[in-house]
């Protein structure tokens, strides 16, 4: 139904300079009548309308990044506009960098010109590095013998169409107009040629070690090519295993360039052809399974049923949740958010099964009767958007733990951050197996639980090897955690990519430690369960009681001196103490006592957040604005949930308050606008905050329905006065996750204090 929408609502494609190449077909004019016979109500509910891939990808203008932000990487947000389906092996976008370096995004809003159009596998809203993609890009010109470098074209953002499923540019240098759309595992492209002189395509292996080929398939009147993945982080330049494969086909004759001294680079010519069509399979494991996964997913060369077929498929995914409303804005934030939730973990498998093998196994296995996923920025993810995943998406949930127990099997430890199917060590903590211990806590249970607590009792109790430490296996400075019950100062933790940080790394491994008690406590592991137990108060031991701060500490005991709580500190991951302290989502009954009560508790709490010490733009104290509910005072938690879903998120290409951290960030604010939040995963229970608003339904999985009912939700009304849970009072400040997933009506009488 969008797709009737976009074409027939789309001002920029009446507008472009190649508007001549895009008279109405048949196909269209069928939907354009399909339009007028459609219920514009019907209309309405496609979420696809309200996202706005653009959101992100500039520097962000949120006063929170502004203030704490450092590198210049953490004032942006570190999207791009990827089209294709919800967690896609490749995504399709257009390309204003030429590099996979790390840190360095595919496309950026400021950006003047387009370099070409992308098979990307960038992990969204990161600071890791694009590897395995492919790049076209289409150009005219009278005198090819002069072409140096990379063809490139200003382009306007006026001229720009973006949504999930679809991506529309004018090239304005050669007034060729660029359409891109995709599924899971391959792309099509419509280049519009409307200039003068010849018209040509450039591909692109983009290899910054030089190792990517592209080359023509003569029997089969095709060019093919690879990338081959290299790591970063531990292992840092070894080649990672296995290639971005990718087999591309055109529906008009060309003819190929002679070949460059750069095997990486191909220019084909289409001659005087003003409308040229490409289709790019991908795939991890081979070239002809690039090609299998091209010839299922994009059989023939409708370009514009790919796009509906991908339309519908967003809208399906994005229709799990329906808000109702008065303010447009703020259903572009949350849907745009939603948008973000679902790129990553990327599936890694093919239409077959194959998949590539983790770390040193790299033979090709076959996922019968689930997807295999990689890229999983767990460090970040496990705290909400897995949370969110398992209740909306607990079948994909389920294949992603499946996913995460191979990768141990294969890998001989539980990875801790899996991504270009390898070992990282990227963050800290040991948080894969905290994902896989909420996944069952919230009755995802149908995976090998016996494999998957072996391998995750081994990162929690044993040492690997120097050498396999050295390549990013087991939790980094184990040894010193179960000597102290902390990390102290002088354990500088050289392998890994985040040195030191000891305070925070003793937090999250208490945190971790928690999780993993639960889960063995689930499978009749009870003596594990009293010893991880025990390691979960750990977080006592970096915390101060004369200061009420989280401090570094030395191994005989010694506090470091001189201690500033508002500053970022090495002992610290990419925060302050003052930030880190409230990290301890597993006891925060025992964080107040620890504090001194209730009242000092809410008073320290109360000076973090009007003293402006809280950071947004960075995942390390994002629970924190629940932590006053949870300590008596709900309504503080209601404030400041709402002003930072006003303040931290917007809907310009600068609307995230930094790096958006594969879905973590936007999985804050679809959690928070429906009104409550995980506070401490690896339990089922969520911390209530305000739904933000009207009506929001939410088609869960099993056919229930959750419905949050918040009739006079506004700015004059923004506190929630009493709660009902099926008609019956509910004075709880918790939602249980099990009473959700059995469907409910919940009904929050609004009010102005």
């Amino acid at each position: 139904m969008l797709l009737i929408v976009l074409y027939g609502n789309d001002k920029n494609q009446e507008s472009g300079k190649c508007s001549k190449s895009t008279t109405l077909n048949q196909p269209i004019m069928k939907y354009l009548i399909l339009f007028f016979l459609i219920p514009f109500a019907t209309l309405a509910q496609s979420p696809i309308q309200f996202v706005d891939p653009l959101i992100g990808t500039a520097p962000a203008t949120t006063e929170s990044a502004r203030k704490h932000s450092e590198a210049g990487s953490e004032l942006k947000g570190q999207t791009f506009p990827g089209v294709g389906q919800p967690f896609g092996m490749t995504q399709w976008t257009p390309e204003t960098r030429t590099t996979e370096d790390k840190c360095i995004s595919p496309y950026y809003y400021n950006d003047k010109y387009i370099t070409g159009f992308r098979g990307s596998h960038w992990m969204s809203g990161s600071c890791t590095q694009d590897y395995g993609s492919v790049t076209v890009m289409p150009f005219s010109t009278n005198r090819i013998d002069t072409l140096k470098g990379i063809p490139s074209s200003r382009f306007s953002h006026q001229n720009e169409t973006t949504t999930p499923a679809y991506y529309r540019v004018i090239l304005e240098n050669f007034d060729i107009q660029a359409e891109l759309t995709g599924t899971v595992r391959s792309g099509m492209l419509r280049f519009a040629f409307s200039g003068e002189g010849k018209n040509y395509l450039q591909i692109r292996a983009n290899s910054d070690e030089k190792a990517g080929k592209v080359w023509i398939d003569k029997q089969r009147n095709e060019v093919v090519g690879y990338n081959p993945a290299h790591r970063i982080y531990q292992g840092k330049g070894q080649p990672a295993g296995f290639s971005g494969y990718f087999v591309i086909r055109f529906d008009q004759t060309f003819e190929v360039l002679p070949q460059t001294s750069n095997p990486q680079q191909m220019i084909v010519s289409f001659g005087s052809e003003k409308t040229v069509q490409v289709k790019i399979g991908t795939s991890f494991t081979s070239m002809e399974a690039a090609r299998n996964n091209l010839n299922q997913e994009i059989s023939g060369w409708n370009f514009d049923l790919v796009r509906k077929t991908s339309e519908a498929e967003w809208n399906r995914t994005l229709g799990r949740v329906e808000v109702e409303g008065d303010s447009k804005e703020d259903k572009i934030k949350f849907y745009t958010a939603l948008y973000h939730c679902f790129q990553l973990p990327r599936t890694a498998s093919d239409v077959d099964g194959s998949y590539q093998g983790f770390a040193q196994d790299t033979t090709i296995h076959k996922a019968v009767g689930f997807t295999y996923y990689d890229d999983f920025s767990m460090w970040d993810t496990y705290r909400c958007l897995h949370p969110l995943l398992t209740f909306l998406e607990p079948k994909r949930s389920l294949d992603m733990v499946k996913s995460l127990v191979l990768k141990a099997e294969q890998g001989g430890w539980m990875p801790i951050f899996p991504a270009w199917s390898n070992f990282t060590a990227a963050m800290i903590g040991d948080h894969v197996s905290t994902m896989i211990s909420d996944a069952y806590a919230k009755g995802i249970t149908d995976f090998d639980t016996k494999t998957a607590y072996k391998y995750m009792r081994q990162n929690a109790f044993d040492s690997p090897t120097p050498e396999e430490y050295l390549d990013g296996k087991g939790r980094r400075a184990l040894k010193s955690y179960l000597e102290y019950g902390y990390i102290p100062l002088e354990d500088s933790v050289w392998q890994a990519f985040h040195k030191r940080e000891q305070v925070s790394r003793t937090l999250e491994y208490a945190f971790d430690d928690f999780a993993l008690a639960q889960f063995a406590k689930s499978l009749g592991k009870t003596a594990d369960y009293d010893v991880l137990m025990k390691r979960s108060q750990n977080y006592r031991n970096v915390f101060d009681t004369k200061t009420n701060y989280v401090r570094g500490k030395h191994a005989d005991g010694r506090w470091i001196e001189p201690f500033d709580p508002f500053s970022k500190a090495s002992f610290i991951c990419e925060g302050t103490p003052f930030q880190y302290t409230w990290y301890v989502p597993q006891d925060i009954p025992g964080l107040i006592n620890l504090m001194g009560g209730k009242d000092v508790f809410l008073k320290h709490l109360n000076t973090f957040f009007d003293g402006g010490y809280y950071w947004h733009g960075n995942e390390t104290d994002q629970q924190a604005p629940y932590l006053f509910a949870m300590a008596g005072a709900p309504r503080t938690t209601q404030k400041w949930v709402r002003q930072i879903s006003s303040e931290e998120y917007g809907t310009g290409p600068g609307g995230l308050s930094g790096n958006e951290d594969a879905g973590q960030m936007s999985a804050w604010l679809v959690s928070s606008m429906m009104g409550f939040y995980p506070v401490c995963p690896a339990t089922e229970q969520y911390v209530m905050g305000v739904p933000l608003f009207r009506r929001i339904t939410v088609n869960l999985e099993n056919g229930k329905k959750l419905i949050l009912n918040a009739p006079e939700n506004d700015l004059a009304n923004p506190y929630v006065q009493s709660v009902t849970f099926n008609g019956k009072p509910y004075p709880e400040s918790w939602l249980s996750h099990r009473e959700l997933m059995k469907g409910a009506v919940i009904d929050f009488k609004m009010g102005k204090d």
